[in-house]
């Protein structure tokens, strides 16, 4: 590329390189089921639970670039919840692998399904691919949304339409500060 590899700014890199790329591949050794570490509690509901806006980093298996975005997962319990910590740190386990991203929302689908055993999942991850706005198509405002939908999510339009309603209402719910203001009537 012509630069000195032995520039100050320079000489650490390939070590700050390796450690940054062990991080954001750390997901290759993640366990699930340490993950999850027995957080399935027998609660008799049967509506909808939504986890949305969780925040994702994922790389580009085609360039190694970064996509990012928010990935929404909902589920219909059967007898048995999952602790909501859990989603994120589901999505987080497959997000930190060289990704595409349909691939990437399947297997949180999947992993959920299989884990929780609900009467359904869904799940929708909307993205921003550095591969298409630094190069290529060179294209900075496109996202990317992809979705999977299992079992009532799947075969029932009313339950996706509820779900997808509901992701799509992010102005409406509580917010940080209408939290805040929340907890601090409480604390009075």
């Amino acid at each position: 590329m012509g630069e000195d590899p032995d520039r100050e700014g320079l000489r650490q890199t390939p070590r700050r390189v390796e450690q940054s790329l062990r991080f954001l591949t750390s997901g290759y050794g993640a366990d699930l089921d340490q993950i999850i570490n027995d957080a399935l509690f027998t609660v008799e509901y049967n509506e909808m639970v939504i986890v949305r806006d969780i925040d994702f980093y994922s790389l580009c298996e085609h360039h190694m670039l970064p996509f990012f975005g928010r990935c929404h997962v909902a589920y219909i319990p059967d007898g048995r919840v999952i602790g909501l910590s859990k989603l994120p740190r589901i999505v987080d386990a497959f997000a930190r692998r060289l990704q595409v991203q349909e691939r990437l929302t399947q297997q949180i689908a999947e992993t959920i399904e299989a884990k929780a055993r609900p009467l359904g999942v869904g799940v929708v991850i909307e993205a921003t691919h550095l591969c298409m706005a630094m190069r290529g198509v060179e294209r900075q405002n496109s996202v990317t949304v992809t979705s999977a939908m299992r079992g009532v999510f799947h075969g029932d339009a009313r339950t996706r339409a509820e779900f997808l309603e509901l992701i799509r209402l992010r102005g409406a719910g509580l917010s940080r500060g209408t939290i805040a203001e929340g907890l601090a009537c409480v604390s009075d």
